[in-house]
């Protein structure tokens, strides 16, 4: 047996969650996936039941440990989550409620309220972050009026990534990053805020005890050490928010570069030195955070769909081969024969804060052919995400952009994220750069690295470039300041009576 050590990480996406175990300099391993399960009982509304994660955890962590000689070489485990999900659970630990997941806007009325009775500016001054209806508060008040019993019931409100690591380790905590998807989070004090908590009249005991990331929990419990075939020594450790933990695992901890997380939602991310405080930004929808990377910040935007765009129009268009319809839309033109998509499948993405929107297409003629569509729409989520970047621009610096996630496996999106971009896009190698962030703040938590800057400089990172086409650039350009730039500026009246028929509806 070596004396090397390994480092585990869990990553619990919408789509899927992984487990990945790695050497120190971050060279994987062993890596398992499973869909993320996820009811959908009706248009709208989604949620995960606890169970059904833990046993996803549990088959991954079992799979990954077959696949090495060696399990006892893995010293430290750390799981990374969605941001905005969040599991209550009762005075014994059991969960009281499903996890509402974060794209679920039940809890409308309940933002209403906080912009009515409290207002984004002093929600904004506290925790830097827009008042929408996905973040945790919204979902705790949404709980308290329609879930009695069960709010009642409910001893502590664990983010994804938290409720994962108590299943593990028997101890309950919460990282500065997933306190900042919660709207109680004050991030100049680090520390849960007693006046948000008194305007929403809720205990503080409601929420997790606030670590850092990579804090070490405890080893791990026996039970789930047998069931997983991880060894009874190893530590488990505080992790945080997938987007987050995805820029540590591809050392994009400094200002200066930005990180372009692609999933099935996207985040346009920025490290900064201090939270940034604009009350501008979180009027548009920007949120500011505490990154994983230990006293250092974010700026962040993004798209809601971003590929679950390409899923949805993937499924929309039938029984098509999709190496195919790749292959039709690389050769269709830029501009996708005058069509044009704005990807607002679940809401209004920054720079346009949480305005009532939807997606659409314009410019279809009987001539539009499903490859045009299927570009349309490529090029309609690389738009929108030059156009969240570039309402960030003055508050922080914006220099290379480095891509990780699953989508950058298409080449063709790519190509034209590029182009539209107008600069060359590094896209980082590293498998499951999200999975690997997380093991990162295992190996934190159990001290195979003295501490972030150590660590960083630890992982060897792959990269390959794309570099913009000129005439493709030259020719986005236009479009993008001609005609969508003005989308959805045009649409946005529409969109909101579209919203008040609908609500009537319901």
């Amino acid at each position: 047996m070596t004396d090397s050590p390994l480092i585990a990480g869990l990553d619990v996406g919408t789509t899927n969650v992984k487990a990945l175990i790695a050497e120190p300099d971050g060279t994987v391993v062993a890596l398992a996936s499973t869909p993320t399960p996820c009811r959908r009982p009706e248009p709208g509304r989604a949620h995960y039941e606890p169970d059904e994660i833990w046993n996803g955890v549990l088959r991954v962590l079992r799979e990954a440990t077959s696949q090495i000689r060696e399990p006892a070489r893995i010293m430290g485990l750390a799981v990374a989550s969605v941001g905005e999900t969040g599991f209550p659970v009762d005075a014994s630990g059991e969960p009281a409620y499903p996890g509402i997941a974060w794209f679920d806007t039940r809890s409308e009325p309940q933002a209403r309220w906080l912009k009515d009775e409290v207002g984004d500016d002093r929600i904004y001054n506290t925790c830097r972050m827009p008042i929408q209806p996905i973040f945790g508060l919204c979902k705790l008040l949404w709980l308290r009026d329609n879930a009695p019993d069960a709010f009642k019931r409910t001893a502590t409100w664990l983010n994804t990534a938290d409720f994962v690591a108590f299943r593990l380790s028997g101890e309950q905590a919460t990282d500065y990053s997933l306190a900042s998807r919660t709207l109680l989070f004050d991030i100049a004090a680090h520390s849960w805020s007693a006046y948000l908590l008194n305007l929403a009249n809720l205990s503080p005991n409601t929420l997790a005890p606030l670590v850092r990331s990579g804090t070490p929990l405890g080893q791990i419990l026996p039970h789930v050490a047998d069931a997983t075939g991880l060894p009874k020594t190893c530590t488990v450790a505080v992790g945080g928010h997938d987007h987050i933990c995805g820029a540590l695992g591809v050392g994009v901890v400094e200002p200066g570069d930005v990180l372009n997380s692609l999933g099935t939602a996207e985040a346009v991310f920025v490290p900064t030195e201090r939270p940034t405080n604009d009350p501008v930004l979180g009027r548009q929808g920007y949120s500011v955070g505490s990154h994983v990377a230990w006293d250092r910040y974010y700026l962040i935007g993004g798209l809601y769909s971003s590929g679950d765009s390409v899923d949805w129009v993937s499924r929309l268009l039938g029984n098509l081969d999709r190496e195919d319809l790749l292959a039709r839309a690389k050769q269709s033109p830029p501009g996708a024969g005058g069509v044009t998509f704005l990807p607002h499948l679940r809401m209004a993405n920054p720079p346009f804060g949480d305005a009532p929107s939807r997606a659409a297409f314009i410019g279809l003629t009987g001539d539009t052919e499903p490859s045009d569509v299927y570009r349309a729409v490529l090029e309609g989520i690389s738009f929108e995400s030059r156009l969240c970047l570039d309402g960030m621009r003055n508050a922080a610096p914006a220099g290379r952009i480095i891509a990780i996630g699953g989508s950058t496996r298409n080449d063709l999106l790519m190509e034209i994220k590029s182009s539209v971009f107008g600069r060359p896009i590094t896209i980082a190698q590293t498998e499951e750069a999200v999975a690997l962030g997380a093991a990162v703040l295992g190996g934190l938590g159990a001290g195979t690295y003295s501490d972030i800057d150590h660590a960083v400089a630890s992982l060897k990172v792959e990269t390959r470039s794309i570099d913009p086409d000129p005439l493709l650039a030259e020719r986005y350009e236009t479009l993008f300041g001609s005609v969508y730039r003005h989308l959805y500026p045009s649409l946005s009246q529409l969109n909101e009576r579209i919203h008040d028929v609908q609500g009537d509806r319901e």
